[in-house]
């Protein structure tokens, strides 16, 4: 069978192959934030109230201690602070800041907030990663912003500081964290299911102190919450963060970052068909810019996979000329 995929691949164009692989993982990185759309259902519906920080904890160090216990591993040398530095980044921090802003604000608002995600990782790359920036980036992420505020903003609406700077917060550590993700990579020889748990338990010890004095454990916990708690973990975390980091592996990280827009996406649809909220209009038009921006975004990505793949085959062809 494996021969018979080899052959496959090795008769189709080199071209349609880069561009296969590229399309293929963009498809496959919207994955983790369709899930994360539903936690703004899951977390009203089926957490118990005022436990933002709790919530974050078991969605976090579960999933994390689950996967070390099945790919048992530590950081070595300077990858114990980098995976203190992206676990806190990538998981403590920004759940944090994401349950604060889902419990303060109404999910499809929090999402927008959050939202601000790609304007950062772009400025970030450039400081960092040394990434030029292009003009059709800042067009698809003006489209999304512009797109969300239409699907979920209403003109008599008032939102709460805490949760707009929570939100806020809360994007601006995932963006820096995943810049570094990319400048980093991770280390030789580790699987990316040991990387994620490294990150996930960090995350989850990380918040653990600051739940229990701030809130303590939760006094009743009924059937609906540990089955809110467990799809959190297992799915929302567990999957969901094994899922994007092999992306942030195999696309660039301005790619990555635009995928995100479609959890709004899924917040505002799945409140349609879960929760008996209604769409307008107005709020169609808005998802359709929301989709409208990750496909301007994403047909950059394949253009440059299609260079990419012309200038590999050059370089090939160069190589082997006789000199």
């Amino acid at each position: 069978m494996n021969r018979l995929i080899e052959l496959i691949r090795s008769a189709m164009p080199r071209q349609r192959r880069c561009e296969g692989h590229t399309i293929g993982w963009l498809l496959v990185a919207m994955v983790a934030p369709v899930i994360w759309g539903s936690t703004y259902v899951v977390t009203t519906e089926m957490l118990p109230a005022d436990k933002p920080l709790m919530a974050a904890v078991f969605r976090a160090l579960p999933a994390g201690l689950l996967l070390l216990l099945f790919t048992p591993a530590l950081p070595q040398g300077r990858w114990w602070l980098r995976t203190l530095t992206l676990g806190i980044l990538n998981i403590g921090g920004f759940f944090y800041c994401l349950f604060v802003a889902a419990y303060l604000l109404p999910g499809g608002v929090a999402a927008l907030v959050m939202s601000s995600q790609p304007v950062l990782v772009m400025i970030l790359s450039v400081l960092i990663l040394k990434e030029s920036l292009k003009l059709h980036q800042f067009f698809a992420c003006l489209t999304g912003i512009a797109g969300l505020s239409i699907l979920v903003l209403e003109p008599s609406m008032v939102l709460p500081a805490k949760g707009v700077l929570a939100g806020l917060a809360g994007a601006a550590s995932m963006a820096t964290g995943l810049v570094l993700s990319k400048k980093w990579g991770k280390p030789e020889g580790v699987s990316v299911a040991t990387f994620t748990g490294w990150q996930l338990t960090v995350g989850g010890f990380f918040l653990l102190p600051f739940g229990l004095i701030q809130e303590g454990l939760p006094t009743v916990l009924t059937g609906n919450n540990l089955l809110g708690y467990g799809y959190l973990s297992l799915v929302g975390a567990l999957l969901a963060y094994l899922i994007w980091f092999k992306a942030i592996e195999q696309l660039p990280v301005v790619s990555v970052s635009f995928v995100s827009f479609a959890s709004p996406l899924s917040a505002a649809l799945l409140g349609y068909f879960m929760l008996d909220e209604t769409l307008t209009p107005n709020q169609l038009v808005g998802a359709g810019a929301i989709v409208l921006a990750i496909v301007i975004s994403q047909r950059l990505t394949v253009t440059h996979s299609k260079a990419g793949c012309s200038n590999a085959k050059l370089h090939s062809q160069l190589s082997t000329k006789p000199s």
